[in-house]
């Protein structure tokens, strides 16, 4: 049924530019796909091994541990090293090098602007329109993982706390440290994991800051300029943004602690109160504008979130009233949102593995093991409850039941690279987790019974008190998930804001191989949790143990599917009739340029596309009605036929 109804689409599809099917972006050549599937993974692996022989060489030769501090490399989070590395580097490298593009250090200049260097973009649109400017205040919300966090538990009475801590830290030597996103985690992992661990882990009982740690999103532009040196995350948005005159004054980064659930956000850091004080002083001062805010990945469901929080009643909300989300806000921009859930948060949660784990070759996967195995990488995700936030919503409806899944591929394409479908009689990603040792499949609605199974009672109830992952049956049930914060991760399940004059721009790549569904095993292992991927199936070194679909490299298409449905107008999903734009941007990452270059659509990489950071620039700008809509995948005809029951 699926083939058919691709089929139909196709010939629907034919005014579109560059349309993409199934056998576009994903059927490469084996050499192709394997290289641009593990480029960025082994540059990562290199890069964290050049810091560990850096980091063990510099413990080595330190006169003892507690003089071991890296303040100038700490110093290094903003700085894009191979860059600034350069005039030094021509000391001791030859010229021809230096020269050489295969490098990216040549300073020669080029007949083409690169649209991937620092403030490009905004000279590009400043010099074509002098009269682009600021015209909206702008919020930035990253994505999960990407907001460092600092330590800031200082102990009063160490006695007390050696007493009732098993594992002895000092909380001096992490005062003011990053513990998350900087060269000092690296080292904490290194050579204090058993601390490092205890830090992060948040309170099984209550959510928030267990006794002998207490760890709080960086604060500034700094939080999220760059994960570490050199790997830039919102810095090229910040860079065109300056560029049109944004400074301090009109521009923030809401970073927040993306452990917490959303409301323990608010019921310990008062980050939405903060967020919605902030939006209503620029408004004050700003002659009556209204704000945009940017959100990217899971910073989307943190957007999403407040617009319901602020107009809600009760103690720990926003009290605003129904009409705050019109007043007050313009333009919320969706950038590559887990806006229905990320399907690698499943394997996460069941035995700590994903894509990126499953492909590591023998010895960089026996590393892995030996410095954080499978069940201590679980129990520390389990401690992480912004996590099950980003699991799949919306059952069988949007991700496929046994039978058919709305992206599946075309299994007569290509026999040999459809082989691993051969052994469970179908092609469907609706077999979310097959299993290699029984044959029995399961869809994504059993995967929740996986991540529960010998999971402790305080991760069960907390996630069950905190989200939801269903679907309304009615236009009252939606209405009264407005009023109650377990709904408000799942658009499935509540409504967008009465706010006719709001607009939402829907941004994400395409054409990129993403983890879809997966195939498992039962595991004896003392070190594993009950079930895991199984490595050998199909052979290929673990690849054809992780199924393929069309995205951004992380999230699969069909997560986006809420901003086509928002887009067809007024509904009990959006009774506001908010305005919608959609743009698909195709992958096409340059080739020896580890981030994908100016033409990247990748999960993270699509920060620093060019043609990003030009609409961001223009819906700042109040320019946002120049931007055209781009739908080059079927995902548009998908939605119009699910049977969605409102």
């Amino acid at each position: 049924m699926a083939n058919k109804k691709h089929n139909k689409h196709k010939k629907k599809q034919a005014h579109n530019t560059e349309p993409i099917s199934h056998n576009d972006p994903i059927v490469k050549t084996k050499e192709e796909k394997k290289y641009l599937e593990r480029r960025r993974l082994y540059f990562l692996i290199g890069a964290l091994l050049g810091l560990v022989i850096a980091v063990v060489g510099g413990h080595i030769v330190s006169k003892s541990d507690t003089e071991f501090n890296f303040p100038d490399i700490d110093s290094l989070s903003s700085l894009d090293l191979f860059d600034s590395w350069t005039p030094k580097l021509s000391k001791f490298l030859p010229k021809a090098l230096l020269e050489d593009e295969l490098f990216g250090f040549s300073n020669k200049k080029k007949s083409k602007v690169d649209l991937s260097e620092d403030f490009v973009v905004g000279k590009s649109m400043k010099k074509e329109d002098p009269s682009m400017g600021p015209k909206y205040p702008v919020i930035m919300v990253p994505g999960v993982i990407t907001t460092a966090l600092e330590s800031w538990y200082l102990s009063a009475n160490d006695a007390e706390d050696s007493l009732n801590d098993t594992i002895k830290c000092s909380p001096e030597s992490y005062y003011r440290k990053r513990l998350w996103g900087s060269i000092f985690m690296l080292k904490s992992m290194i050579f204090d994991k058993k601390c490092w661990l205890k830090s992060l882990k948040l309170d099984e009982e209550t959510g928030l800051d267990p006794q002998g740690a207490k760890l709080r999103a960086a604060g500034g532009f700094e939080s999220t300029d760059f994960f570490v040196p050199g790997y830039w995350i919102w810095n090229k948005i910040l860079n065109n943004l300056g560029v049109l005159g944004y400074d301090s004054n009109n521009m923030l980064t809401a970073a927040y602690d993306w452990r917490l659930a959303y409301l323990d956000i608010e019921r310990r850091d008062k980050y939405f109160s903060r967020l919605k004080n902030q939006i209503e002083l620029w408004h004050k001062t700003h002659n009556q504008e209204k704000v945009v805010l940017f959100g990217h990945s899971m910073g989307v469901q943190i957007v999403y979130y407040f617009l319901k929080w602020v107009e809600s009643e009760g103690p720990l909300y926003g009290n605003g009233g129904d009409n705050w989300c019109n007043t007050y806000i313009d333009s919320i921009v969706d950038i590559s949102g887990s806006v229905l859930g990320a399907p690698k948060a499943v394997p996460a949660l069941i035995s700590g593995e994903m894509k990126d784990t499953v492909q590591l070759n023998e010895a960089a996967l026996y590393g892995l093991e030996a410095f954080l195995n499978k069940k201590e990488r679980v129990d520390l995700l389990r401690h992480w409850f912004g996590i099950p936030s980003m699991l799949p919503k919306g059952g069988t409806l949007i991700w496929g039941n046994k039978t058919h899944a709305w992206d599946d591929p075309s299994c007569s394409a290509n026999l040999e690279e459809n082989y691993p479908y051969r052994n469970f009689g179908n092609c469907s990603y609706g077999d979310f987790i097959r299993f290699s040792d029984t044959n029995e499949t399961y869809s994504v609605d059993a995967a929740f019974d996986f991540i529960n199974y010998g999971a402790p009672d305080w991760f069960v109830d907390r996630t069950k008190d905190q989200y939801s992952y269903g679907i309304a049956t009615s236009e009252l049930e939606l209405e009264e998930n407005n009023k109650n914060h377990r709904f408000w991760t799942n658009p499935l399940e509540f409504q967008l804001p009465k706010a006719p004059d709001m607009k939402i721009y829907c941004f994400y790549g395409v054409g990129n191989p993403t983890e879809r569904s997966y195939v498992y095993k039962h595991s004896n292992a003392t070190t594993d949790p009950p079930f895991v991927v199984d490595y050998e199936f199909g052979g290929q070194g673990g690849s054809r143990s992780v199924f393929l679909a069309d995205g951004d490299g992380t999230l699969p298409l069909i997560t986006h599917s809420m901003c086509h449905k928002w887009a067809e107008g007024k509904s009990p999903y959006n009774p506001g009739d908010v305005k919608v734009k959609i743009v698909e941007l195709k992958h096409e990452p340059k080739k020896f340029d580890m981030r994908g270059g100016a033409k990247s659509a990748e999960h993270v990489d699509i920060l620093g596309s060019a043609e990003l950071n030009e609409y961001l620039l223009k819906i700042a700008s109040g320019k946002g009605d120049e931007i055209e809509e781009r739908k080059i995948t079927d995902l548009q005809y998908w939605v119009k036929e699910m049977n969605w029951p409102l």
